[in-house]
């Protein structure tokens, strides 16, 4: 194999192996810290090695097998006391599981690092180290935050899941939907983090987050094929990715929907997202949150041209929406598409209704700015399109609100 088929190899192995060896090791040894030093340090020897003896015909079991004697080897130098070396011993001799059960244990290490005894941002940067493989200085460069207060996050999290006893296990049944729920709440903030940065001195679109988050709910949805919702959201990932090469223009502008090039969206990615909604229609189950998401996605990427979209049927599925998720987001977005079936003048009173509870965020005043626009109240209309680039973090964002207004004259 040449050089570069050998770090292919091992770009391959450690997305597609990370989180079993991982999860391997805390199952046997109780211990997120061994867990995770023992299979870095594994795939540190991978690198070194596998360029000289070549790639071992199962990586997952040479890198399971050689994380196993490095925690080992751990246990030994922290224990010096006969008993516990014996108890390394015992260990050590015991072969690794083989590969084939090891599924299970991704979904419980899952469950343990989207507890929710951890502070939700905490949930993402342990999800993304334990499960995603992403090292501590990517993750804290993902989310703008130090290096040193990402490992400490890290660290305290760990620590905290040993101390407070929390189970490495699948919730029970009666706990799986709201367990579930917070998973995929995880999963969703990275990409949302990554189709819409919020760091100004980031890139607007950050394709490494959409990408994991992307690849991390495959991984769930491998190992819950039967559940709703992990199907919605992946589905409404796929076809929002779809269109992540057409959302922002060649000088770093958004691009609105209506603007963007559909020859340029990606039609492999809306066929796979389509699939899903479709297979969650046949069901013939009441859909969830992600599942209706979804759905709006896949209307919009079915159209060949804005001015095809069925609005009746995204205004329809908001009011489904609507009815499990009262908050005034969906209620903004539903306006923004009442607008185009019964007019801005029509969605603008339902949007002037929300001011008390979205003052600070800024599509709210990016949705009224464009139909204050659109009703000619030009002087108001401004006064919107200060307030959401005063409160937009985006860049290729605040090109696209600051161009619009200034169309006002």
């Amino acid at each position: 194999m040449s050089d570069s088929d050998i770090r292919d190899a091992i770009t391959t192995a450690h997305h597609e192996e990370w989180a079993r060896v991982v999860a391997s090791l805390t199952r046997r040894f109780g211990d997120l810290d061994i867990a995770e030093e023992a299979a870095a340090e594994a795939f540190a020897i991978a690198v070194a090695r596998w360029p000289i003896d070549g790639v071992p015909p199962n990586p997952g079991a040479w890198l399971t097998t050689t994380a196993n004697r490095k925690a080992i080897d751990r246990i030994r130098r922290e224990n010096k006391r006969d008993d516990k070396h014996k108890e390394a011993q015992i260990l050590y001799d015991d072969p690794p599981e083989p590969l084939g059960a090891i599924d299970d244990e991704r979904l419980r290490l899952i469950f343990t690092c989207c507890h929710p005894a951890l502070a939700m941002e905490t949930r993402v940067a342990l999800t993304l180290r334990m499960i995603g493989g992403l090292t501590v200085s990517e993750i804290a460069r993902a989310f703008f935050v130090q290096e040193t207060a990402m490992g400490q996050r890290i660290t305290r999290a760990k620590a905290k899941i040993k101390a407070a006893r929390i189970p490495y296990r699948v919730p029970s049944a009666d706990d799986l939907p709201g367990r579930v729920s917070g998973v995929l709440a995880v999963l969703f903030l990275v990409f949302n983090e990554g189709y819409l940065a919020t760091g100004p001195d980031s890139d607007p679109v950050r394709h490494d987050l959409t990408a994991e988050a992307i690849r991390l709910t495959r991984l769930i949805r491998a190992l819950m094929p039967e559940d709703g919702e992990v199907a919605g959201l992946l589905a409404l990932m796929l076809l929002t990715e779809a269109r992540r090469t057409a959302r922002v223009s060649s000088t770093g502008e958004l691009v609105a929907l209506d603007e963007q090039d559909r020859g340029a969206w990606d039609a492999a990615l809306i066929a796979e997202g389509h699939q899903l909604v479709r297979e969650r229609l046949a069901a013939g189950v009441a859909p969830g949150r992600y599942q209706l998401l979804a759905a709006i996605n896949a209307v919009h990427t079915s159209a060949r041209d804005f001015r095809d979209t069925d609005w009746s049927q995204i205004v329809a599925l908001y009011d489904q929406l609507a009815r499990i998720d009262a908050s005034p987001i969906v209620a903004l977005n539903r306006a923004i598409a009442v607008a185009e079936l019964d007019g801005p003048e029509v969605a603008l009173a339902t949007i002037d209704r929300l001011d008390d509870k979205l003052a600070g965020y800024h599509a709210y005043h990016a949705a009224r700015a464009d139909l204050l626009r659109r009703v000619g109240r030009s002087r108001q209309s401004r006064a919107a399109y200060d307030q959401a680039i005063a409160l937009a973090g985006n860049t290729a964002e605040t090109a696209y609100l600051t161009r619009r207004r200034n169309q006002l004259g």
